[in-house]
């Protein structure tokens, strides 16, 4: 199992703008096989400020996410949109269990 977290940022005033951006990425990440779980989540305290989550099934998924056209038109939609101060994280753990 793969998990990804951290954060991305771009200005407020661009937040309703990328709504709909990020929404089509989600929504084609979690379409994919071997996405376990894949969100955006705003930050209620700091504008402008996503926090993601991601869980990837294995290396060969998270792979073939990343030459997937959705992220490609994803990329390709931060400058317009201001993204960047991007900070994430891979990690490599066993399936996990309820805590």
């Amino acid at each position: 199992m793969l998990i990804i977290t951290g954060t991305f940022r771009l200005p407020p005033a661009n937040l309703d703008a990328a709504r709909p951006v990020m929404a089509a990425m989600v929504e084609g990440s979690r379409a994919e096989a071997g996405c376990v779980h894949y969100s955006y989540g705003e930050d209620v305290l700091d504008p402008g400020l996503v926090h993601v989550t991601e869980q990837w099934a294995d290396r060969a998924t998270l792979e073939a996410h990343w030459a997937s056209p959705h992220i490609q038109a994803w990329r390709a939609a931060w400058p317009e949109l201001g993204i960047g101060e991007r900070d994430l994280t891979l990690f490599e753990t066993d399936a996990g269990a309820p805590c």
